[in-house]
């Protein structure tokens, strides 16, 4: 299994549409990667490790599949229209990860 991670950074006056990412944004992606996205899971950061520490990311999603090659195929197809949606609830740019799952 392998995990992608998008991680959208903490930027002092950046923009963050909550209520669009969760209402609007991340059902359109469930819908686009379909059941290859084996599990969804989303962060929103509250606080840094030090006292009155911004979270170093406004927000952290964690999406699992069962291979890069799975992630891959289901994610090519709408990755210009998801990436497209971006700028309608952020101006920050995250950044992205795919890692394999070796402990849960």
């Amino acid at each position: 299994m392998i995990r992608t991670s998008l991680l959208y950074p903490h930027k002092e006056g950046a923009r963050f549409d909550f209520d669009y990412y969760f209402n609007k944004h991340l059902p359109f992606v469930k819908k686009s990667l379909g059941d290859a996205m084996k599990h969804l899971s989303v962060d929103k950061g509250i606080a840094g490790a030090g006292p009155d520490a911004p979270p170093p990311f406004l927000v952290s999603a964690f999406m699992t599949f069962e291979s890069v090659e799975a992630f891959q195929n289901a994610f090519g197809p709408h990755a210009t229209a998801i990436f497209a949606d971006i700028p309608n609830f952020t101006d920050v740019q995250p950044v992205a990860t795919i890692s394999e799952i070796v402990y849960e």
